[in-house]
């Protein structure tokens, strides 16, 4: 979420599928998308069947690989040294589309003169703290004029904090020469990102890395646009928002943002991903990814919290009107002005809670009860030993799955795993499972990977005793307002006036009554706390405690009582803006304004999206402009302006503080995407060898069996990936249980190359034992070209792949491939580095030995 949040505003995918069949050029990376994704994958064989190049980055040749016209082959974890390539291929041969960059990014804005680029330190930027092991970001801002506010007197809440906040205009040089201009900075970044160093860092041969840079460069300007696609296999590294970043810069270099057939389509996975993080399932952040209240920032009442998350400029500048009629649709009437809102009674974060730290706690004793729902951590999580040592800490733990998963049965099948040292004697976890309904039992909305809400109904009772999670959500919630209803401790007051009433209708034809979903979603569209009137834009939303809404991106999904736009069916999928419903507002591509140029003309005819129309002063064209609607292009920036008076009608990126693109952008490992190594790696890092891995990597170094591997480790001397069948999901709950689709993909497999093979006296089928310093697993031996050696500056390292749907519950059982994984994490969101590490490969099963 950060890597596209920071460069472009907002972390959802910039773009739809359906788009993609509008590309010339469509690069696919991190992702094996005809696999994963292949009802998406229509498109981009739309795309190719019309002349577009379809070009697959990837370790291992695959469906995808198959399915484009060219296939080029790149060593897992070294993704920023090919991007960077092109992004410095760009800049020197001047393919980079200028008047874009000039006024759509902010290439022109001159840094602080105590910023320190990772050329000038030897592989980290100025403020790097190595105790600890943080970035002090202060001399990473711009040159800035003085601070300049509008007169009179602030009308509203938003207005007075907005001026406290406000901030000068960075300083510009729009001809790109200043040598601390950004541009500069980023073409000296990556001036030693060269096809060589792909070659040697990378293994890709040099030809097929400039078929890449050539391909773009022919397919992207004013009247070609190209796409990017990625999934997993670039989150899941120590540098995975950073990857994800430096596409977005290569991809505003060339043009290619807010335009159709351009952008980056970020490739979520099963079915509600995007939904539920948008829901909040993350622990920072509230729905409508308004920052959790934290003690570690100054947080102490509303007022201080709003001050020091609002922007003054640019679309955020709204945030208090979000966040307070979020609180009311906490707690309804009983969140008042007097009270802040009920903003007290949020619960602060303390330190990081994510996932990893939540079972360190867990394992440590802190956390005594868990509810586990949809996920299988004894399975699916990294280091999945250690997982399920921690859930043996618990006193209570509470499982909601259709079937007995790893986690549900951990604590008398675990014994029966290699790696397993869980006995149900040595435990006192109380453990609680309940079944729920599936998919075709409930009713309700997706939130796909496009940012498309989507309707289904109901079509049968769940069996037996079987409930959806909102009917155990919701009833949970019903008895704990009853517990505490008369209690007087401040402590229970958000459970008391919890805003709680999704009351079924019991005429609905089944049995099983569901909670009110159409009530629940307009409770996260938003109504009038006076008339319950649904609010049909986020623009209505107000500071004064007279609206509610649950999640703000999502205003406009039900404009009135009588519409469900996600249920909207009309034209073709995708394509209409008649068919479901996109948030923010509708907008099918983010960003869109920067579909015309500057003076609010398209780029050209053939990429005409959304245009300036002059007679009717209003902007309009094929989709929701994503901008003011009658703010005219050749209206200037007021420089004493606050939200988006602060903007000028040619600054598209609206929820930017300065209304462009951020091609330099801070996050927590550094304004410029950098190349570092995964942490176990088999070279050093060529750029930086002082620094070979990331130097604000995250390690759990107190946790059990932890250990990685670091650079050039002989004992693991080849690298490993992890990847998804079609037949399958996640850690398999939802499809190892299913006989059909066990049947058709019955066993794990490892794949190796025939050169890696043969010296091993390992042959296709063969058993094969996989060993890393956090566990072993066994699989069989897929041997096949689509894994080829990489020629690593004359060093020969191989590469296997492992999907990693097994485990040893269900019908299809086999190894869990995290039981090789170590946890260490990317910074910036804490997700696990599963896509590249290192590990031993020999013939025969674990317990022969042989």
């Amino acid at each position: 979420m950060p890597g596209l949040g920071t460069s472009f505003g907002r972390g959802g995918a910039t773009t739809t599928p359906r788009d993609l069949a509008e590309s010339d050029c469509i690069v696919i990376m991190g992702s094996n998308f005809a696999e994963n994704h292949p009802v998406g994958f229509r498109w981009v064989i739309q795309a190719k069947n019309k002349g577009a190049k379809v070009i697959h980055v990837d370790p291992r040749f695959t469906r995808t690989s198959a399915l484009a016209t060219d296939y080029v082959p790149m060593r897992s974890g070294s993704d920023i040294v090919f991007l960077g390539a092109l992004i410095n291929y760009m800049i020197q041969h001047e393919k980079y589309f200028k008047e874009y960059v000039v006024h759509y990014t902010n290439a022109p804005f001159i840094l602080n003169e105590n910023y320190r680029d990772t050329e000038d330190l030897e592989g980290i930027f100025s403020g790097y703290n190595p105790d600890t092991q943080t970035y002090d970001r202060s001399t990473w801002d711009f040159e800035r004029d003085e601070p300049l506010l509008p007169e009179g007197e602030a009308a509203t809440l938003t207005e007075q904090l907005a001026r406290k906040k406000k901030v000068g205009r960075p300083k510009r040089d729009e001809t790109l020469q200043h040598p601390r201009s950004v541009f500069q900075i980023m073409k000296r970044h990556y001036a030693r990102y060269t096809p060589e160093l792909v070659e040697e860092v990378c293994g890709t041969p040099k030809a097929d890395f400039l078929k890449v840079a050539e391909a773009l460069a022919a397919n992207s300007g004013k009247d070609r646009t190209s796409a990017f696609c990625y999934a997993m296999g670039w989150t899941q590294h120590t540098l995975g928002v950073q990857t994800i970043r430096i596409a977005g810069l290569l991809q505003s270099l060339l043009g290619n943002m807010g335009r159709p057939g351009g952008g980056i389509m970020a490739l979520r996975g099963h079915a509600n991903v995007q939904g539920a993080t948008d829901l909040a399932t993350l622990y920072d952040v509230l729905p409508g990814y308004l920052a959790v209240p934290s003690v570690k920032k100054n947080h102490n009442t509303l007022e201080d919290y709003l001050l020091t998350e609002t922007r003054a400029t640019g679309w955020w500048v709204n945030y208090p009107k979000y966040m307070i009629s979020q609180l009311k649709a906490f707690f309804g009437d009983a969140a008042t002005a007097e009270n802040d809102y009920g903003y007290d009674a949020l619960p602060k974060l303390i330190g990081n809670h994510s996932h990893y730290n939540m079972f360190q706690s867990m394992y440590q004793g802190k956390i005594k009860g868990f509810f586990v729902m949809g996920q299988n951590p004894a399975a699916g999580g990294q280091n999945a030993r250690f997982h399920r040592e921690a859930m043996a800490k618990l006193d209570w733990l509470v499982i909601r799955d259709p079937f007995l998963t790893e986690t549900a049965t951990f604590w008398y099948q675990a014994p029966e795993v290699v790696n397993g040292e869980v006995q149900a004697k040595d435990i006192q976890t109380e453990i609680f499972f309940f079944p729920t309904a599936v998919f075709a039992e409930t009713g309700g909305s997706f939130t796909n990977t496009n940012r498309m809400a989507q309707w289904k109904e109901k079509a049968a009772d769940p069996p037996g005793d079987c409930r959806s999670d909102m009917w155990f959500t919701y009833e949970l919630g019903k008895s704990l307002k009853q517990l505490y209803q008369n209690s007087s401790a401040k402590r229970d007051w958000p459970i008391k006036n919890l805003l709680w009433n999704y009351e079924p209708d019991m005429n609905d034809g089944f049995k099983v009554h569901e909670p009110d979903d159409h009530a629940i979603l307009k409770e996260i569209n938003g109504y009038e706390v006076t008339t319950g009137k649904p609010i049909a834009s986020f623009a209505n939303l107000k500071d004064d405690g007279s609206t509610i809404s649950g999640a703000w991106i999502y205003t406009g999904i039900m404009p009135d009582d009588k519409t469900n736009r996600a249920a909207a069916r009309d034209g073709d999928d995708y394509v209409s803006l008649g068919w479901g419903f996109c948030w923010p507002a509708n907008r099918h591509i983010l960003y869109n304004r920067a579909s015309a140029a500057p003076d609010g003309r398209p780029w050209s005819e053939r990429k005409k999206y959304v245009w300036w129309d002059a007679a009717e002063k209003k902007w309009t064209g094929l989709d929701i402009p994503d901008f003011i609607a009658t703010k005219a292009p050749d209206t200037l920036a007021k420089p004493e302006g606050i939200g988006m008076d602060a903007h000028a009608g040619f600054e598209p990126f609206i929820m930017n503080l300065d209304g462009r693109i951020q091609l330099f952008g801070p996050l927590a490992d550094g304004p410029l995407p950098t190349h570092y190594e995964p942490v176990d790696t088999p070279i050093g890092n060529k750029l930086y060898p002082k620094y070979p891995h990331n130097p604000v990597a995250v390690y759990y170094k107190d946790l059990p069996h932890n250990e990685v591997h670091g650079v050039g480790n002989t004992q693991y001397p080849y690298v490993m990936t992890t990847y998804r069948v079609t037949e399958h999901h996640l850690s398999g709950p939802m499809s190892r249980w299913l006989p059909w689709l066990a049947e058709i993909m019955p066993e794990v497999f490892l794949e190796i190359s025939p050169e890696m093979a043969g010296p091993l006296g390992i042959k296709n089928g063969d058993w094969v034992t996989i060993t890393t310093a956090r566990g072993q697993a066994e699989a069989k031996a897929l041997v096949t070209r689509r894994m080829r050696p990489f020629n690593l500056g004359g060093k020969i390292v191989h590469q296997v792949g492992m999907p990693i749907h097994w485990g040893y519950a269900g019908i299809a059982t086999g190894s869990a491939s995290n039981e090789l994984t170590a946890i260490v994490a990317d910074p910036n969101v804490f997700i696990h580095e599963s896509k590249a590490f290192t590990c031993d490969v020999r013939k025969g099963r674990i317990r022969m030995g042989v």
